[in-house]
């Protein structure tokens, strides 16, 4: 019989270990990288923390990050798409410094964060929500992108799709 009790206690300890496992091992490197952008993005929402560059002309904004950053952020324009570049600032997201460039649309504001992908792997978009922010994620010609606003998840898709063509 004691036998009996000592196999029931070993698989009640089994199944709490198999079900405390995920907890312990913490969060996820990408759920890291998402609540770093979604606060750099609440951030960027206070007065003045916006833009260190502000203009509407791509021409402008991708010169000004010239020697501020080790790369040259893809700067594109798509106001005919109603969605144009407001301007940009320097970030620090994931260990580095990045790209955060800020777009509108209608009064919603989206900042899209750029910097080198080591992977340069092509990947497709992936999709968070995270404290009422959407969130796209994806990797395209050697560079990492998120988008991040809140604006509704069919247009930051349309908008992301308009910035990967």
């Amino acid at each position: 019989m004691n036998w009996l009790a000592v196999a029931a206690a070993i698989l009640v300890a089994l199944v709490l270990t198999w079900k405390m496992l995920p907890n312990l091992r913490g969060p996820s490197e990408s759920d890291v990288l998402a609540d770093e952008v979604i606060a750099s993005h609440v951030r960027s929402l206070q007065p003045n923390h916006l833009m260190d560059v502000q203009s509407t002309d791509q021409h402008t904004v991708k010169p000004w990050f010239n020697g501020k950053l080790d790369f040259s952020p893809a700067v594109k324009d798509p106001a005919a798409d109603g969605f144009p570049l407001v301007g940009g600032r320097l970030d620090y997201v994931d260990h580095r410094n990045v790209a955060a460039l800020v777009y509108k649309r209608n009064l919603h504001l989206i900042n899209v964060y750029e910097w080198p992908d080591e992977s340069a792997d092509e990947k497709a978009p992936r999709s968070r929500s995270i404290q009422g922010y959407n969130m796209l994620f994806w990797e395209q010609n050697g560079m990492y992108f998120c988008a991040v606003s809140d604006l509704n998840a069919g247009e930051l898709r349309q908008f992301t799709q308009l910035l990967q063509q």
